[in-house]
């Protein structure tokens, strides 16, 4: 699978010629560089995971268009994220969300990686996803962009099957400690509002979690990790599972 740390420079300059030729955006909304490229896909994360708190826009009260009647667990906003039906590890039915309350047979989005950012934007806006008019320009791009150039092999940092991060806990601690501690202090237990601890979010969903470590939070001062090599969020990832549970 690709992955945009170790391939960073030949990926970028396809995807920016594939905007400019097939959509006609304006070169405003193109990255001028790799490391801008890098950005926009931490931003097209942050879309995937809640597009509406990104760009502040009323929070939709409908049930997505084309979420399936089968599951009747979740309804209105929660069926309006992209993560909703394809997931955290982008794999939809073939991965984490085979099962679950968010089970709803829908494929993944890997057959994406690397396709023209164009022909990603007008899927987002066709009648299945129904995402047309509803964004800026360059959301839209951001978003391809994290579909097209974002995707990494997300197995080789977090083991399938026990959900244990891959990664070394010494150096997540350093990271974690230096980074991320001054908001969600040492046991990972703020801000308040988290609702429960980084703990146990971590062993529960560790896909989720290295998504937020490496695109920030949607509408939140979070900073992204994604421009460090992808290791290094599974080291946070592997330290924040050692944190305490909530009670």
């Amino acid at each position: 699978m690709f992955d945009l740390n170790k391939n960073k420079g030949t990926l970028v300059s396809g995807v920016v010629i594939s905007i400019v030729a097939a959509t006609g955006f304006s070169a405003s909304v193109i990255p001028a560089s790799a490391d801008e490229m890098v950005s926009s896909i931490a931003r097209g994360g942050r879309l995937y995971d809640k597009w509406y708190k990104v760009i502040r826009a009323p929070k939709p009260e409908e049930t997505h268009i084309s979420w399936p009647a089968s599951n009747t667990n979740k309804t209105g906003d929660a069926t309006q994220r992209c993560k909703a039906c394809h997931g955290w590890d982008m794999m939809g039915a073939d991965g984490a969300y085979a099962s679950g309350s968010y089970q709803t047979g829908i494929i993944g989005l890997q057959a994406m990686i690397g396709a023209p950012t164009a022909d990603i934007v007008a899927i987002i806006q066709d009648d299945v996803h129904g995402f047309g008019g509803m964004m800026d320009e360059g959301d839209y791009v951001d978003l391809a962009n994290f579909v097209s150039a974002g995707q990494f092999d997300i197995d080789a940092y977090i083991d399938r099957t026990t959900k244990m991060a891959i990664g070394d806990i010494g150096k997540g601690e350093e990271y974690y400690n230096t980074v991320c501690a001054n908001c969600h202090g040492a046991d990972g237990d703020q801000p308040k509002d988290l609702g429960t601890t980084l703990g146990t979010l971590s062993n529960k969903n560790p896909w989720e979690i290295i998504q937020k470590i490496m695109n920030g939070q949607p509408a939140e001062q979070m900073p992204a990790m994604r421009a460090f090599d992808t290791q290094v969020s599974a080291d946070i990832l592997a330290y924040l599972q050692t944190l305490p549970l909530a009670e």
